[in-house]
């Protein structure tokens, strides 16, 4: 990302960014604004927009559901955005979090016409020549795509999700925009760096980036389709690769009813108890197992089908866990149940997540009260996702960094527990958590693990005996020809650097009108040249220039909150 001051400038961009500001604004986060000198850095002789107060209906809100209301009203990206960040809880207060959960697309229906220009132009031919049905109704209306029924030719029913026209333009421009404001944040907001909004801004581009591909969902579908191919329990939608591109995805159509429709469950004959021990073995399967979760469990995306059968929809997002960070998450839950801090803090210790700024005595303190918090809990009222979120609040106090797809995690373990407990109110996650932990342990310990483990160290150790003696070879040269460099860098100077530049403008401003003031008193006392109204034109002309600048100078000073 270039930096913000090289941002693309065209008309679009402009507009949006006084659309964005302007939101805020209304929102009473104005303030947010003055800190990040938006003004400033796009040049403009003039501010944006006029900074001023919500109105008195929004100043009823908390501030998290202004936000959740900005970003719902900034369109899909925000709103994605928002989304992301609800699983970020290292980062974003509980109050937010909680808001952010209720994002909702706000979006109208696309025209049938551009929906049906769109497939045409994904797969070559026109919808009638394709298909022998197609519903102009859409099913859903999402931020990014519009999903309709049909029949193919072949008389199979199927799901259509069809991307919005232009939505790539969209979310593009935003998200230049968001990177530009968080090249802001961690320049100019106290403590900014501490959340790293630029590395935030990258991790939601890549995310939404994979997420506007269908051809990507569809693999991730075919990768669920085989994890599962021997699991009857589990039923995941066909992909019609055929009628499917990176615009238009082409699913098999499931009928079935939502996994949170109890009543109508029960009344179908139903064996909801099954169902909770299923989805939760279903889930870890693909956590401890597979390494490939669905990172979004919700009840919309999860539906029962004859003989107890549970359907997964909507593969969007996903999350990742590779053997160690398997192990990792292992270790933890058992070190936490075993109320063993020492095990804890050496884990972070070899995680390399605890870095040496990190107070070890306050950090075990808050660990033991965590812990002895949830001792008293029974085990059947122990609920491990939001474990996993107190214990990630704590490490984010003593500024420990946590995986990503360990948020997602948790995230999506709050909403396989809530769906569990819904169908069964003695639903125990850790009773089905114990026996894939015990599983990560023996192969952890097995014979073949610790072989396979000391060959690979073996290897590195290797490696590094053949390398180090050139390194060192390297680095006596360099010391010899005086080419030895050390990069230091200077961090939180920028702010100084640009109110030093600001105040010597200021000063330089000042000295010049007072040099107006005084060479205008001087022809004020010659009586030469032309004459208006008893006075020399070119000394009144003189104090008419000092007046625009002073009063100018003075509005930016006022405005500028700093006298």
């Amino acid at each position: 990302m270039l930096p913000f001051t090289r941002i693309n400038r065209n008309i679009r961009s402009l507009k949006r960014y006084r659309q964005v500001l302007g939101i805020l604004i209304q929102y009473g986060f104005g303030h947010i604004v003055e800190q990040l000198n938006i003004d400033y850095y796009l040049e403009l002789g003039k501010r944006i927009v006029s900074l001023g107060t919500a109105s008195r209906d929004l100043e009823r809100l908390s501030q998290a559901q202004r936000m959740r209301l900005v970003l719902e009203e900034l369109g899909p990206t925000f709103i994605k955005l928002g989304q992301l960040l609800s699983t970020r809880p290292d980062i974003v207060p509980a109050d937010y979090l909680e808001e952010l959960k209720k994002l909702q697309d706000r979006v109208p229906t696309v025209d049938t016409e551009k929906i049906l220009a769109q497939v045409h132009l994904e797969l070559g031919r026109p919808v009638e020549e394709l298909f022998s049905h197609f519903e102009t109704t859409p099913l859903a209306t999402a931020s990014i795509a519009q999903v309709h029924r049909g029949t193919l030719k072949s008389g199979e029913q199927v799901v259509f999700k069809i991307r919005r026209p232009k939505i790539e333009d969209v979310i593009e421009t935003d998200i230049d925009i968001l990177m530009g404001l968080a090249y802001l944040m961690d320049k100019h907001i106290p403590g900014g760096d501490m959340y790293d909004p630029i590395g935030l801004v990258k991790e939601f581009r890549r995310s939404i980036t994979r997420e506007l591909d269908f051809s990507r969902e569809g693999r991730t579908i075919d990768r669920f389709s085989i994890n599962f191919a021997d699991d009857d329990t589990v039923r995941i939608p066909k992909v019609y690769w055929e009628f499917s591109g990176r615009t238009v995805l082409t699913l098999e159509y499931l009928s079935g009813i939502k996994i949170s429709q109890t009543e109508a469950l029960q009344q179908a004959g139903y064996n909801l108890k099954k169902i909770a021990r299923t989805g939760a073995t279903v889930f870890l399967k693909q956590v401890f197992e597979h390494g490939f979760f669905h990172a979004d469990p919700h009840p919309g995306n999860l539906y029962i089908l004859p003989n107890n059968v549970i359907c997964i929809f909507d593969f969007g997002m996903v999350g990742r866990l590779d053997e160690d960070l398997k192990l990792q998450l292992t270790e933890l839950l058992l070190s936490i149940l075993r109320r063993d801090v020492d095990h804890i803090i050496s884990q972070l210790l070899y995680s390399g997540e605890l870095v040496d700024e990190s107070n070890l005595k306050s950090l075990k303190r808050d660990l033991s009260e965590f812990i002895d918090d949830y001792y008293d809990i029974l085990l059947q009222d122990l609920k491990v996702g939001k474990l996993l979120i107190d214990f990630i609040e704590i490490l984010t106090e003593y500024r420990i960094k946590f995986p990503s797809n360990m948020l997602l995690l948790s995230r999506a373990l709050i909403a396989m527990e809530g769906i569990g407990r819904q169908l069964d109110p003695e639903f125990n996650m850790v009773e089905h958590l114990q026996p894939f932990t015990e599983q990560i342990v023996r192969k952890r310990y097995s014979p073949a693990s610790l072989s396979k483990e000391l060959t690979r160290t073996v290897q590195a150790y290797q490696s590094l005996s053949k390398s180090l003696p050139k390194d060192i070879k390297e680095f006596i040269n360099r010391v010899n020809r005086n080419k030895f460099k050390i990069d230091l860098e200077h961090r939180g100077l920028e702010r100084l650097i640009t109110d030093l530049d600001k105040s010597s403008n200021r000063i330089s401003f000042s000295l010049v009108i007072a040099a107006l003031i005084i060479g205008s008193s001087l022809i004020m006392q010659t009586d030469k040249g032309p004459i208006l109204f008893g006075f020399p034109i070119l000394g009144l002309f003189g104090y008419t220039v000092a007046g625009i600048l002073g009063f100018g100078l003075a509005i930016a000073i006022l405005r500028s909150g700093r006298m």
